[in-house]
């Protein structure tokens, strides 16, 4: 497989901090590669230097000669007036196409993703729905690469579901920062992690997320060993230096200069295994006794359409219920109903007395971001209030892996990952009867994921959780509602089994489509396209396949070849249903 797209020896640095230095990545054809690494590392940086959009302080980017490189950043924001199908043409006017060849592109890649009306502004379409046009005017270019920062930011679970499918069956190569772990399992065939804990700032490895998983963790054990093994021989010469040893033969003179050498080494291996912290975060639970907080009963909701109906919810201490469903069916405005922010249209919603609700929004901001970090962080003094006790802005700031130098920088010129820490801090200092959490993964890193995890778990009040990020919601959720997008709803054990209903074969139309406004349902399809009949006359095998690895995976693998069976159940129950139709 031939370089399509490559960087060498590429440093970055805004002011006096070094994003990463001397960096080297090389895309090939075929591969998928996820890049991964903690907030502030650089990652997004490194795919804009890919992509052209910015240019390293030194180092080299080279790209094969008339090679497509397309892009698709975190954020997508269309102008007003602007239609779904002027933003697709307007991918492709550089293409070397007729204009029926051009509209046969657009309309085959827009059908796959769902996106039907072609009329539509594309400004008022859902967050989910823009990212979902802004991937298609990516891969209707046929790239030779397609870069993406966090694509399954903004998508619902059917959007991710769409774009596995989307680039495992695209010809062109890819490369996606991501901290989707099932996504991340389903899609890549490398794995890189920018991270100063590593030598070259980069760790690189041929595989899915679970592959990397145990090469990294072989890795940094074997860095630890060495660092022990370094700092035993390190105190055998501090010794001899001791004794008095005078560097008059050149014998001598060569012991104590590798004696600093191996001094100076091992305070650079220790300092690259102490960079990888993790923050420490801790729900503030108020310990309240009262078993039932919030009942809503019969409650009804429509704006443009019916979101749900007579719908019972009740939430006791212990309950983390998580809501799914598509965008646009009616979680966030749940969320907001049984927090008491807006009213529902009818029925009846009853809270604990004194209730403490705590409320983390998907459209968080900071209210001032020209402030430092450290007044964002602690709004007077230098002391924080957590679980009864004072504890330093300093020492908090460190919990939410934050150097004490960074208290003077602007909010503004965090990281997304960044910022969401902060809101995060802000969060922990609240105590709390009722966590409402809406896309709390939203740009955080995997070790913060991993965390942010353990201590939900931890949390003895009620919580309700709005994320598409589908691990996240798997190993916290003892209770799911799943909103259908058409007034219906029902209630599963857990995120599993709502997984293993919807694969059922079912007669019912696909719900999926734009959210901003009305919008014709797709046309039935009395056949499968061409792709989706390759992929129907091959599924099968691909089951049987999946079933076999899953029987022969070590413990530590069974997840993700769980997955990865029941995502292909889910596949071909949508092809079925679509023969059905």
């Amino acid at each position: 497989m031939g370089v399509v797209l490559s960087v060498s020896a590429v440093s970055k640095r805004f002011g006096a901090q070094p994003l990463f230095e001397n960096m080297t990545l090389a895309i090939h054809d075929g591969q998928r590669i996820g890049l991964t690494g903690p907030n502030g590392a650089g990652k997004s940086t490194l795919v804009k230097i890919l992509a052209g959009l910015e240019p390293p302080d030194s180092g080299a980017r080279s790209v094969r000669k008339q090679a497509v490189i397309a892009y698709v950043e975190q954020d997508s924001f269309f102008p007003e007036g602007i239609s779904v199908r002027e933003v697709l043409e307007h991918a492709l006017r550089e293409a070397p196409l007729t204009p029926e060849e051009k509209n046969l592109r657009i309309e085959m890649e827009a059908s796959r993703a769902g996106l039907n009306d072609f009329d539509m502004p594309a400004a008022s379409l859902s967050g989910g729905w823009r990212k979902r046009l802004s991937i298609v005017a990516g891969l209707v270019r046929e790239p030779a690469v397609i870069l993406l920062d966090e694509p399954t930011n903004h998508l619902d679970i059917d959007g991710i579901i769409w774009l596995q499918g989307a680039l495992k069956s695209a010809e062109c190569a890819a490369l996606f920062i991501s901290h989707d772990r099932y996504f991340l399992e389903q899609v890549a065939t490398h794995m890189g992690e920018i991270n100063k804990t590593y030598p070259d700032g980069m760790y690189f490895v041929e595989g899915n997320y679970t592959r990397f998983l145990e090469r990294r963790a072989d890795f940094l054990l074997a860095q630890q060993r060495y660092q022990e093994s370094l700092a035993s021989r390190v105190r055998r010469e501090i010794e001899w230096l001791r004794r008095g040893a005078k560097a008059r033969t050149t014998k001598a003179k060569a012991r104590i200069d590798e004696a600093n050498r191996l001094i100076d080494e091992l305070a650079e291996v220790s300092g690259r295994n102490a960079e990888r912290a993790t923050a420490g975060l801790a729900m503030n639970a108020s310990q309240r006794q009262t078993k039932r907080l919030i009942s809503a009963q019969k409650i009804t909701k429509r704006y443009s359409r019916l979101l749900f109906e007579n719908l019972d919810v009740t939430l006791t201490a212990g309950m983390r219920l998580g809501l799914v469903g598509g965008n646009g069916c009616g979680k966030s405005t749940l969320l907001r109903i049984l927090a008491g922010e807006i009213p529902p249209d009818s029925g009846l919603v009853e809270r604990a007395e004194h209730l403490k609700i705590v409320v983390l929004d998907q459209n968080r901001r900071l209210t001032d971001e020209t402030v430092t970090l450290r007044r964002a962080l602690c709004e007077a003094g230098d002391t924080v209030i957590f679980q009864g006790r004072p504890i330093h802005v300093v020492a908090w700031a460190k919990r939410f892996l934050f150097q004490e130098e960074q208290l003077v920088q602007p909010v503004a010129q965090l990281s997304g990952g960044e910022r969401a820490r902060v809101l995060l801090a802000n969060l922990m200092l609240q105590p709390a009867d009722v966590l409402f959490l809406d896309e709390p993964t939203n740009d955080l890193d995997i070790p913060t994921l991993e965390v942010l995890e353990e201590n939900l778990l931890e949390f003895t009040g009620a919580m309700v959780l709005v994320t598409h990020d589908r691990y996240l919601l798997d190993r916290i959720a003892n209770t799911v509602l799943a909103l259908n997008g058409d007034g219906t709803a029902g209630l599963f054990a857990e995120y599993s089994q709502w997984e293993q209903d919807r694969a059922k074969p079912s007669t019912k139309k696909d719900t999926a489509k734009p959210t901003a406004a009305p919008v014709a349902p797709p046309k039935k399809k009395t056949k499968l396209s061409y792709l989706d009949q390759r992929e129907y006359d091959t599924i099968e095998d691909r089951i049987h396949a999946a079933e076999a690895e899953l029987e022969a995976a070590h413990f530590t693998e069974i997840e993700a070849k769980q997955a990865i069976v029941d995502a292909l159940y889910q596949r071909w129950a949508e092809l079925e249903g679509k023969l059905r139709n």
